[in-house]
């Protein structure tokens, strides 16, 4: 990246930290790698998008929506329920999420995401059912969170991520963030927080 920007690495180390500092990656704990670049990451995940021009990870269930939003192709999202042992594959095809009938499972809440926000995606996964959910919950003892189809993800992960192509791209704020979470009806206490100007 250095080489790229002709930049002195150092440079380009100070940068990217600054864009972690600003939510817009995550870099490796252990270097200054770049370890997630929502929607996207640069580490295996639970989520394997692929189509004829090429194949990635998404962080979660709503990163993977969001990458096939930006990829703007037909392509197939891999993922195991749960994160378990059923394998299941999403096909997105002219823009329309041919398996409708999934549920995202958000059980982190918002104001908490960056706490640690590569255990919060690795929480948001699909799911056949709520009931599912339920026992998977129970199981893991996790709490339950929110539950929305596929369908809403999709549409939601197209305004969320809608403007990271963009040279002028920023980071939303709390306060447009929570904007578009009520204008998709995300009304659950997981998307609830306090009103500010700082980014999310």
């Amino acid at each position: 990246m250095a080489g790229v920007f002709k930049v002195a690495t150092d440079e380009m180390i100070t940068a990217l930290k600054a864009l972690q500092d600003y939510h817009g990656v995550v870099l490796h704990p252990e270097s200054s790698e770049v370890w997630v670049m929502h929607p996207f990451s640069c580490a295996p995940t639970n989520f394997w998008i692929e189509s004829d021009g090429g194949s990635w990870w998404g962080n979660c269930a709503w990163c993977a929506l969001g990458a096939a939003a930006l990829l703007d192709q037909d392509l197939t999202i891999t993922t195991n329920l749960g994160a378990e042992s059923r394998q299941v594959t999403i096909e997105i095809r002219a823009g329309k999420v041919m398996n409708e009938n999934l549920f995202i499972h958000f059980p982190i809440p918002m104001i908490k995401a960056w706490d640690n926000v590569i255990y919060t995606c690795s929480t948001m996964l699909m799911f056949e059912s709520e009931s599912d959910i339920e026992s998977w919950c129970e199981r893991h003892c996790m709490e339950k969170g929110d539950v929305q189809p596929i369908n809403k993800v999709w549409e939601f992960s197209k305004v969320w991520y809608g403007n990271h192509l963009s040279p002028n791209w920023m980071k939303w704020s709390v306060d447009e963030a929570k904007e578009i979470f009520a204008r998709f009806n995300l009304v659950n206490l997981v998307w609830d927080m306090p009103s500010n100007n700082s980014r999310f």
